[in-house]
Parts: C-alpha cells; structure tokens; sequence
C-alpha cells in the first residue's frame, strides 16, 4: 500500500460556513490580536519602522514574500489584510511603483485604510491602494456590486436577472484587476483559505492578471500528507490555515498546471509550524514566473546546461545534458538565458544574427543538438592567433623555458 498519491483526493466541498468563518474570525483579528493566525516571520526592521504596532500586530502572515520584489514593480498583494506587505512593499518599489491589495474582509480594509495616507505621508510618497475583491475572483469589484446592490436590491426573479447582467458588466468594462496589468503577485498565507473547488480557478486568475514576463512570490501554509476529510469540515481549521492547506509537492503542481515556468521553492520552514493527527503543517514560499507560451522560431541558438545534475527537464519538457550544445527555439532561449535559470545556462549564439520576421517554425519538441556549424555558419573556416597565454601571464604562470603554460 502506497502513503503516498499522484493526484489529490477530490473531498467534497468544504460545509457552506467555512467562507464565513474565515471571514468572522479575521473580522475578530482587525479587532484584538489572534495569536493563533501568526507563523513567526522575520521582516527587515527599517520597512517595518514606519508601521503603525496596530498594523504590526493584526497582520497574519507566514512568510514574507516582499523580498522578492524591485523597484518600479507594479504589485498585486492577495488577501492582503491590514496592509502590512503592502506597507512594506511600498518603500521597496519605491514612488515610480505601484502596489494593491485586495480583501474580503470589511474590518481588515477599514483598518489598512485608516492608516493608508499617514503611512504615505511618512514614506514620502503615495502608490498604495486598496480594493475590495475575492483572490479567486479578480474580475468582480465587490465595492461597485455592493454600491449596486444598495440602491437595487434583489426581489425577484426580474431583478436576479438584472444583478446578473450587471454583474457580467462589471467584469467586462470595470475589472477589479485588468488581464496582464501586474509585474509581480504576492500573497502572505492567504491562498490556503480558498475552498478547493475555488483553488484551480485562483490559479488561473493569478495567471491572467500578470504581465507576459510577470512573476509570483506566494507565502503559504502546506501540509506534508493529503488532509483528511474531518478536519477540511473543521471550520475553525480552515479559518486557521490548517485545514486547506496545499500538500507540499501539490502545491508547486499548481503553478506547473497554471502555465507557469521557473518554479522554485525559495524558502522552507525546517520545522513544523503545527501538526495536527500527525500531519505536519510548515510554511513554504514560491517563486515562479508567466512567460512559457508562445510560438517557437528558429534562429540557429543553442544553450549549453552547466550542471551539476547530469541531466535536467525544464517546464516545457526540454532535456538537457550537462555540457551539450541544445537546439532551442527564440523563445526557449530567451527564458533559459534570464532569471533564475542563467548561473545554470550558457548561451550560445548564432554567429549571423536572423532576424525573427526571417525565422522558419522551429519544432519545439524532444531533444536534438546543436552542431557548432549550425551557429558558426558552414563556410566558417577562420584560423586566428592567441592574443594572450591561456593561462594568464608572469614567471608564475609560464613553463621553466619561458614558454605559455598551455
């Protein structure tokens, strides 16, 4: 018997109050402080200077996915609570940034809001804004539908139908996040808190509002076995990031089946932030990166992997051998020589450029070899002279005759 599953058990939908527990109980955490939300996270001190201890001490994270960010980015921080990494990540972007958060919860936006323009005032600059939304349902601005719903409220039939073609509106010309308007999304143990009905569906929205290009830094509670059914119908689990966890290896697949490339898992609590009926619950923060899809075009460009593994497989199922010339297409080139693949990478370039409205289809697929012909040009018959010892020069590096070392 195997402990150990492919695939996720498919559990039922978790019971109709989980939503609303996870609501409540972060309602109650706007007001008094919820010890049990807080996995011990170290931020750097002078980002957090400028916080209000209100803010500080009613933020419920488990990572700090603000690291991951560079000045100029446009930000996305999911459930992003009382504003915390958004705070933080405001001084990191810097003024020419720009950084939103999205919540549910009325009290926690209220309480980030409260401070909003002070915080401004103190950092020197103002790019922090805060919108009302589900993370799993980045196209629905809930402020607008709720300014909708208090003039109209629903009665009947005639007006269900009407809040539905609003709503279907809404979406269309007001998008809460418009499809590739972000540089990075972040999220600080918040995903975990969707149902997993809702969790594939999240996927795809992160994956729509980001750039071609765009990145993730996502901090979130796992579990290292699948968890049980009981404890996914344990509302107060749930709202404590127990109970929707992602198992470990699961949740990197997630990203994997979103379209994303350049998966890593850039940080690992070592030890267990929990266990509840023996299953360990740790933080886990992922970075990964949208850009993986397009057409493929030949240019005569290889890439040579550096190791140390003997062989690796990247996301679009490229093998490749440590040391070999691999044939790649414009595309694969451009990803494998850029962040985070390129202290692994060496490129290889062609040595008569093709323009890409000249490039032919190239076949994408498989494995096959770059001859050095390929991007020397076949009438490449040039012999030149060494410009200087191979080795370096001096008495030190010389042979007892005065001769190079090589």
């Amino acid at each position: 018997m195997s402990f150990f599953s492919d695939e996720p058990k498919l559990p039922s939908d978790p019971s109709p109050d989980v939503e609303q527990a996870v609501l409540e109980r972060y309602r109650k955490g706007a007001q008094e402080i919820e010890e049990d939300l807080c996995c011990p996270t170290d931020y750097e001190e002078r980002f957090l200077e400028v916080i209000p201890e209100e803010i500080r001490s009613k933020d419920y994270g488990c990572g700090d996915p603000s690291r991951y960010l560079q000045q100029g980015d446009t930000v996305l921080d999911l459930g992003s609570g009382a504003g915390k990494i958004c705070f933080i990540a405001s001084q990191i972007v810097g003024k020419r940034g720009h950084v939103i958060g999205v919540d549910f919860n009325d009290d926690m936006l209220e309480l980030a809001e409260r401070h909003r323009q002070d915080i401004g005032n103190t950092i020197g600059w103002h790019n922090v804004e805060f919108r009302k939304g589900r993370i799993q349902d980045l196209s629905l601005d809930t402020r607008r539908l709720d300014t909708y719903l208090a003039a109209n409220p629903v009665d009947s039939s005639t007006s269900l139908a009407a809040l539905e073609a609003h709503v279907a509106m809404l979406r269309h010309q007001h998008p809460l996040v418009a499809s590739e308007s972000i540089d990075v999304v972040v999220s600080n143990c918040v995903l975990n808190l969707v149902s997993d009905a809702e969790k594939q569906v999240l996927f795809q929205e992160i994956f729509r509002v980001l750039r071609r290009g765009g990145r993730v830094a996502i901090s979130d509670v796992v579990s290292d076995e699948d968890v049980p059914e009981n404890m996914k119908r344990d509302p107060r689990l749930w709202s404590g990031c127990i109970s929707g966890a992602f198992r470990e290896d699961l949740f990197l697949k997630a990203f994997e089946d979103a379209g994303f490339h350049g998966i890593q898992i850039a940080s690992r609590q070592e030890k267990p932030w929990r266990v509840v009926e023996g299953i360990e619950f740790r933080s886990l923060t992922i970075t990964a990166r949208k850009g993986k899809q397009g057409p493929c075009w030949e240019r005569k460009q290889g890439i040579i992997y550096l190791g140390p593994w003997r062989e690796v497989v990247d996301d679009d199922g490229h093998r490749l051998v440590r040391g070999q010339r691999v044939a790649v297409c414009d595309k694969t080139y451009r990803l494998l020589t850029s962040e985070p693949y390129t202290r692994q990478i060496a490129p290889v370039e062609p040595y008569h450029d093709i323009p890409l409205d000249k490039a032919k289809p190239f076949a994408c697929k498989g494995y096959s070899l770059r001859h050095p012909k390929e991007t020397k040009g076949k009438d490449y018959d040039i012999t030149t002279e060494a410009t200087e010892p191979c080795c370096g020069s001096g008495p030190d590096k010389s042979s007892s005759n005065g001769s190079s070392c090589c």
